[in-house]
């Protein structure tokens, strides 16, 4: 069992226990919410994807494809959201000018709490296919006590 920090999780609709962001020291299923590798952040001074994604010795290929697959498989591709898919947005719970509209036109007859409740749901499995990439690939002593939360 891993220890699990109350002041760096979140109870989201759909996702008891959420990570926070891995820009603010969230564990390694944060991943799920963090941009496309490649390209300039606004917090990219305390982004750390990269050296997550080398502690455990996931390739950024692999962080994207992972990403892409899943985008294509829940219709997630969209050209108002950053790196054009939703798979890439963040936890910003209180709302996005992008990511909701994008949402919004994926799940038109749900209401905002319905679609952030699926929005929060997949993250939740897109976290747990990134986790399962890593451990099948030879790294999970690192994330097999978070494949456990799921």
């Amino acid at each position: 069992m891993v220890d699990l920090y109350p002041e760096k999780l979140r109870d989201l609709p759909g996702w008891k226990n959420a990570p926070i962001h891995i820009c603010m020291d969230a564990d390694c299923r944060g991943l799920a919410f963090c941009c496309k590798p490649g390209y300039s952040l606004t917090f990219g001074f305390k982004c750390k994807r990269d050296e997550t994604l080398k502690d455990l010795e996931l390739s950024p290929e692999d962080f994207i494809k992972i990403k892409e697959d899943f985008s294509k498989e829940n219709n997630w591709d969209s050209d108002i959201v950053c790196f054009g898919s939703i798979s890439y947005c963040c936890m910003r719970k209180g709302g996005c000018s992008r990511r909701d509209p994008a949402l919004q036109m994926r799940y038109p007859d749900k209401s905002r709490e319905e679609f952030m409740k699926i929005y929060y749901e997949k993250k939740k499995e897109l976290a747990k296919k990134i986790l399962e990439f890593i451990s099948n690939n030879g790294n999970n002593e690192k994330v097999e006590p978070y494949l456990d939360l799921f």
